[in-house]
């Protein structure tokens, strides 16, 4: 009798595990960038095992071998469903994500951490109204570090050094940037920088410092400028299928989102500043010639790029968003946060 009970038990207990592993759910994740590229390593993946972790294993996040596409059609690999998950940078689509253009403007602040952080509260509270990721499930946002100016040619120390220099860009903000310091902006995806700057078809490439060593491109631009408060900043979105979301139980939902938002903020945005700088150290240790931009640089930045803000308040307030007031709260949040 002993006996047929234990079997009895046994099966019950396989027939449950094998329920709870037909209950998982497996979401896809296309990621377009190296898998060895900070952003993967330690932000996407980490987010992965947080997800699981926070569902208690109901969920898992399955991060394909290879993208499924374009950089600047990750936002609607999500949207069609072709990956339950994407990333990407809002600027790779000019004109589309128009409010995100205020985690971009020059001066932002030294710390991607701090940048992140404020600008999902003030996504949360200004920029949301405008719903221009209505297609999707918003998971997050987050900006890299500050953008410095990386070049080939020779020493940026002053604006006029710019002109006509062919710098690879991402879009947005930082395009109007180049434009406005007469450089040739080259749009096209950051993984691209070392195909362009090797066949001599960029002069340079505006990226954080992160990305010089990422991108293998520190024998190429031998020459680097530094830019106090940082020349631009780059916004990233964190999207999902929203259907996929919606099919989700509630409290799958609300496990997902918990350590999404702002505590993906600060998880990424920690794992920028640390890249950075190491890659600044690196870059110094390979003999690149690191250069920090004097008052005179800054001064001049800041006389040619201070439309750029005025410009997008007016754009947010046809939206219904009140863009002066999310500004100033970006940058009161973003310095008290850094101060802390």
């Amino acid at each position: 009798m002993k006996k047929v009970l234990k079997t009895v038990a046994a099966g019950i207990v396989l027939t449950a595990t094998a329920g709870m592993a037909a209950a998982e759910t497996k979401l896809t994740l296309s990621s377009w960038l190296p898998p060895t590229h900070p952003i993967v390593t330690d932000m996407i993946k980490p987010w992965a095992e947080s997800v699981k972790e926070a569902t208690e294993g109901r969920v898992s996040v399955n991060i394909l071998a290879k993208g499924l596409g374009h950089p600047k059609i990750h936002y609607d690999i999500a949207r069609d469903g072709l990956a339950d998950i994407t990333y990407s940078v809002h600027g790779y689509t000019p004109g589309r994500f128009v409010m995100t253009k205020i985690a971009e403007f020059p001066f932002a602040g030294d710390s991607a951490e701090a940048q992140s952080v404020a600008y999902w509260r003030v996504h949360e509270k200004y920029l949301s109204k405008a719903n221009e990721h209505k297609d999707t499930q918003l998971l997050g946002l987050m900006t890299h570090g500050p953008g410095l100016i990386n070049n080939s040619k020779k020493a940026v120390t002053k604006v006029e050094d710019l002109k006509g220099m062919k710098l690879r860009v991402g879009g947005g903000v930082v395009n109007d940037v180049a434009t406005a310091l007469d450089a040739v902006p080259l749009l096209k995806p950051a993984s691209k920088s070392y195909e362009l700057l090797s066949h001599g078809v960029a002069d340079g490439t505006l990226l954080p410092a992160e990305s010089i060593m990422s991108f293998k491109i520190q024998d190429l631009v031998k020459h680097t400028t530094v830019v106090p408060g940082g020349l631009y900043n780059v916004s990233f979105f964190l999207v999902m299928n929203k259907d996929r979301f919606r099919d989700l139980s509630k409290a799958d939902q609300d496990a997902i989102m918990s350590v999404s938002g702002e505590v993906f903020a600060v998880m990424a945005g920690k794992a920028w500043d640390a890249a950075d700088k190491a890659a600044l150290e690196a870059a110094k240790a390979n003999g690149n010639q690191i250069i920090v931009a004097d008052d005179a640089f800054v001064a001049d930045v800041k006389a040619r790029t201070a439309h750029l803000e005025g410009e997008w308040a007016k754009e947010a307030s046809k939206r219904g968003v009140d863009g002066e007031a999310a500004l100033k709260e970006l940058r009161e949040i973003t310095a008290s946060y850094a101060s802390k």
